[in-house]
């Protein structure tokens, strides 16, 4: 037990110590997480085998939560006036098209059976704002605030479509989906189930959320706890009856930043230590998960497939769901290029493989590639085309 404990804990502190480095050298710290994940891992210098890949989604899901949930602790309610609407369509309908250019590309140009190949870009089709807004601090950049919110706010709501659309192609791959209109009903109560359910949960959990942490009269210490744990049971109970946990937590995040009596300081400190706590957990675990050894039949399909989604896949969901939005071409352009893939993506892809199917631990491997070749490609020339784009709030140019 000892030795583990002392593994992971060094692991961790790496992680931190360089986080300095990576923000001066404008890495991804998200990146350097996974490196020293798989470092630790069964093929680095650590040594620790792990491939539980039902453990790592249930351990991932529940950090994801925690992260979603400071994420709307983080979300002023009036950022929604000016990009509420942005970034629900591109949560949302700009999802679908991105999973479906992806799929139909990966099925033309790799031959993929069409369902896993419409699998493979519904998991990879959410973005990480937090990945992009750490690179953009890391450069200095301060971004108009409608293009940085619709970002961020797209993050939170494109999780649960992402998620949707997943869980959907899986059951199709692995049942082999026939032209029956009852199935195709059921596909369709689901969705209503995991958005409507997920909905009412996260505006009925987080006004009982904020009731409770305003009438109970409680010690100040210990309201970021209740805060955190009843954030969860939120999460917990709307995934019971069928919802989206992962809305339902966010959209309770944004109820409690935005009702609150009680301090909110305190909340949010805890909430954003949490954060980072299980960013930091979320990343090691699927960077242990992951055998370097593997990855190389899987480098050329992901290579191809993250091509795809960089430069076809997401400019298209980008310009045809914002398009009519007054975004002007600099802002729409970058919005296209920052859709950054982080942890979800590669969480998802846990669960194909979990499910009983045909889909194998290859296809894993090619959507971990594919988020640490979005993380380079993308990660490294944010800051960079920002300045191109003359997107920095104190340079005062007339929109093209």
């Amino acid at each position: 037990m000892y030795p583990l404990i002392a593994l992971i804990s060094l692991a961790i502190l790496i992680s931190l110590a360089l986080f300095p480095l990576a923000r001066k050298s404008g890495t991804p710290l998200l990146l350097v997480i996974l490196a020293v994940g798989m470092m630790a891992g069964e093929d680095g210098f650590g040594g620790i085998q792990f491939d539980n890949f039902q453990l790592a989604f249930d351990l991932g899901s529940v950090a994801l939560a925690f992260i979603l949930f400071a994420g709307g602790v983080e979300t002023d309610k009036g950022v929604f006036k000016s990009s509420g609407v942005p970034a629900l369509i591109l949560a949302f309908p700009g999802v679908i098209i991105t999973a479906a250019v992806v799929g139909v590309g990966a099925y033309l140009v790799l031959d993929m059976p069409l369902m896993i190949a419409l699998l493979l870009g519904a998991v990879v089709a959410p973005t990480d704002a937090a990945a992009t807004f750490m690179l953009i601090q890391q450069g200095g950049l301060n971004i108009p605030d409608r293009v940085k919110n619709t970002l961020l706010l797209e993050s939170g709501f494109n999780d649960p479509a992402g998620i949707c659309l997943t869980i959907i192609l899986t059951v199709i791959v692995g049942t082999t989906l026939q032209s029956n209109p009852h199935e195709w009903l059921g596909y369709g109560k689901l969705i209503a189930s995991q958005f409507g359910f997920g909905i009412i949960g996260g505006i009925v959990g987080g006004r009982w959320l904020v009731e409770l942490l305003n009438r109970l009269p409680m010690p100040v210490g210990t309201y970021p706890v209740l805060a955190i744990f009843g954030a969860l049971f939120i999460f917990s109970v709307t995934g019971m009856v069928g919802g989206s946990g992962f809305l339902a937590i966010y959209m309770a995040g944004i109820a409690v930043r935005n009702g609150l009596k009680v301090p909110l300081e305190r909340i949010a400190n805890f909430s954003e230590g949490m954060q980072w706590v299980s960013q930091i957990m979320l990343f090691l675990i699927l960077g242990l998960l992951v055998t370097p050894s593997e990855l190389p039949s899987a480098i050329m399909p992901a290579i191809i497939c993250a091509l795809i989604l960089t430069f076809v896949a997401r400019p298209i969901a980008v310009f045809t769901s914002l398009g009519a939005m007054k975004f002007n071409i600099r802002e729409l352009t970058f919005l296209s290029w920052v859709g950054l893939r982080g942890a979800v993506p590669i969480l998802l892809a846990i669960y194909p493989v979990i499910t009983p199917g045909p889909v194998t631990p290859l296809f894993f491997n090619i959507v971990f590639v594919i988020v640490v070749a979005s993380l380079i490609l993308q990660g490294f020339t944010a800051g960079a085309l920002g300045r191109v784009l003359n997107l920095d709030e104190g340079l005062k140019t007339p929109p093209l």
